[in-house]
């Protein structure tokens, strides 16, 4: 995803005219997130050096599902990105307790609708027309309203659709002042990102600067309309040959980057299995080709759809007999797409394929190779739980999942994610999106067909990659036969060159880095060793201060030689490397 980024900054626009509204704005995040940071550094730092470590033991979960109800309340009031960062944060398992992820997992997009007047006078000021002379109809109460924008529907100028191919239309309109609000927000997010930088807990765990320019990157990707419509003719053109998927088309004349207008292609929601049924279609085939078209999207496009709920999917009856189930699926609102680089989506194939084995070893494997594993991780206790995971609920779907002992269920789960976080683990980048299109995925099937299963969904999309890595794996082999074979050719002739320049004495070998780096092991150790020197006597001193004074202070003074040397000694003296 290649976008252009907001710069670093965490001071409020001055130019915005609501500067007031929007400096309440900042300050109300920023006195949350003190709050929060404060609380945490309260129960985790100090109570739980002086003696009550058990009640923060005790207290933890219902702390952290407290906060994240206050952190609820504060994005449905205040709207904007908040709304985002709950959804954000409500994919980060790997960073956030799940007290706090499955409070925010229900967060909706859903806020008040925008006054029609502002809407018209936006959409005017953009499209640089009248409405009414840009469409035959516009219809002044929403489909939807979200935190960036929101839905009408219209219907294009006959002039207008004789070059787009269509007349109905679905009209997105920016919220006005939504760039000031996105602008206020993230300065209020890097803030606290340069609060948490420097708790080492959080540091070790996450880097939180980093999380929010990833954020950030997202965020101006979905206010772009621009970059929408592009997105979405470029998911159109992946699925053209594929009868099961669907996609709006977009016409270009009415678009802007506040303003997206696009064909109307609402249809029976993917959510309403009621409707579903009375048109004749099987909610559980629905699910199956869903969990299926998903897949290709990560392992043959590298580029899908990452906000894959309820809202944005329809399911389309076509009519046409000659479609193998008589029906398409139809992907809407394309603000949120994820691209899968080619090693990272083999990194994923390996993964996939053996969640799909039930392959702890190669699991574990795959996620060192996409770097979510950092190469300190204890991998024989994650092997361990995999295995007991994999034995115990693999191949089970939702609905026998809940007739598990939840004491089994909640015991293995406080198990699993204990060891988890005490892992060294983070998302790449590119990752943060998967792992939440893969939630959504997994949801959205299990509501349509509670025997849903995502191993079974995944397991023929794992015999088939499997079949491809075998072919790529012959071919492999045969190129590097093919060099091996090149290397032993000319492996005698160089072992010659080499033996002669040995017997004529002009091979040479150069030392001088190998010394410059002994050479500054050996100061660091003479540095190390004034360190101690310099505790020694400041310890000495301390303890003779009350028997003996004298000596106390002559001590204390000594330990500041050794000091000194530690701190500044050899800076002078270093080379370049």
């Amino acid at each position: 995803m290649t976008t252009a980024t907001a710069a670093p900054s965490t001071t409020v626009p001055a130019k915005d005219p609501a500067t007031g509204v929007h400096r309440a704005r900042y300050r109300r995040i920023l006195a949350f997130a003190a709050r929060v940071l404060v609380q945490t550094w309260w129960y985790e730092l100090v109570l739980a050096r002086v003696g009550f470590g058990r009640l923060v033991a005790r207290t933890r979960d219902r702390r952290m599902q407290r906060v994240a109800q206050r952190f609820r309340a504060l994005a449905i009031d205040l709207g904007g990105l908040m709304i985002k960062v709950g959804q954000f944060l409500s994919s980060r398992l790997d960073v956030l307790p799940p007290e706090v992820t499955s409070e925010l997992a229900d967060l909706q997009d859903e806020v008040p609708a925008v006054p029609f007047p502002a809407i018209r006078q936006l959409a005017e000021a953009e499209l640089g027309m009248p409405l009414d002379r840009a469409f035959a109809s516009f219809d002044a109460d929403p489909v939807a309203a979200a935190s960036l924008g929101q839905a009408h529907r219209a219907r294009l100028t006959p002039a207008a659709s004789g070059d787009a191919g269509f007349a109905d239309v679905i009209v997105k309109v920016q919220r006005p002042g939504i760039d000031g609000i996105v602008a206020v927000d993230l300065a209020a997010l890097r803030r606290v990102a340069g609060w948490l930088r420097r708790v080492r807990i959080v540091a070790d765990r996450v880097d939180a600067p980093g999380l929010v320019e990833e954020f950030a990157e997202v965020c101006h990707e979905e206010i772009d309309y621009l970059h929408e419509a592009a997105s979405a003719e470029r998911f159109a053109e992946a699925f053209a040959d594929d009868p099961r998927v669907d996609a709006p088309a977009i016409a270009w004349e009415r678009t802007t980057r506040r303003v997206l207008t696009l064909s109307d292609v609402t249809a029976i929601k993917i959510a309403d299995t009621d409707a579903l049924r009375a048109a004749g279609i099987d909610p559980a085939e629905v699910a199956s080709i869903f969990a299926e078209v998903m897949l290709d999207q990560v392992f043959e496009h590298g580029f899908f759809h990452a906000d894959p709920h309820p809202g944005n999917m329809f399911v389309t009856p076509t009519g046409d007999p000659s479609s193998p189930t008589g029906w398409k699926l139809t992907f809407v609102d394309f603000g949120m797409m994820g691209d899968v680089p080619p090693h990272l989506r083999d990194g994923l194939r390996m993964l996939f394929v053996a969640v799909a084995s039930r392959d702890s070893r190669g699991l574990v494997a795959a996620a060192q190779e996409i770097g979510v594993l950092l190469p300190s991780a204890d991998t024989p206790e994650l092997e361990r739980i995999l295995t007991t995971l994999f034995a115990r609920f693999g191949g089970m779907a939702m609905s026998e999942l809940k007739d598990v002992d939840p004491r089994e269920f909640r015991d293995f789960a406080a198990e699993f994610g204990d060891t988890i976080r005490v892992l060294p683990v983070q998302l790449p980048e590119k990752l943060l999106l998967l792992f939440r299109t893969v939630a959504l995925t997994s949801g959205m099937c299990s509501s349509l067909n509670p025997a849903f299963s995502l191993w079974s969904a995944a397991e023929p999309y794992a015999a088939r990659l499997l079949r491809e890595e075998s072919r790529n794996v012959v071919g492999d082999l045969t190129s590097q036969a093919t060099s091996s074979a090149a290397i032993l050719w000319r492996m005698p002739q160089r072992l010659d060159a080499v033996v002669t320049r040995i017997e004529d004495g002009s091979l040479t070998f150069d030392t001088s880095r190998l010394e410059r780096r002994l050479d500054r092991l050996t100061g660091i150790a003479r540095r190390v060793a004034s360190a101690v020197l310099f505790a020694g006597l400041l310890i000495g001193g301390a303890l003779l201060l009350e028997p003996s004074p004298a000596w106390a202070t002559v001590l204390i003074a000594a330990s500041a030689l050794p000091l000194l040397h530690a701190l500044f000694g050899g800076r002078g003296s270093r080379t370049p490397r």
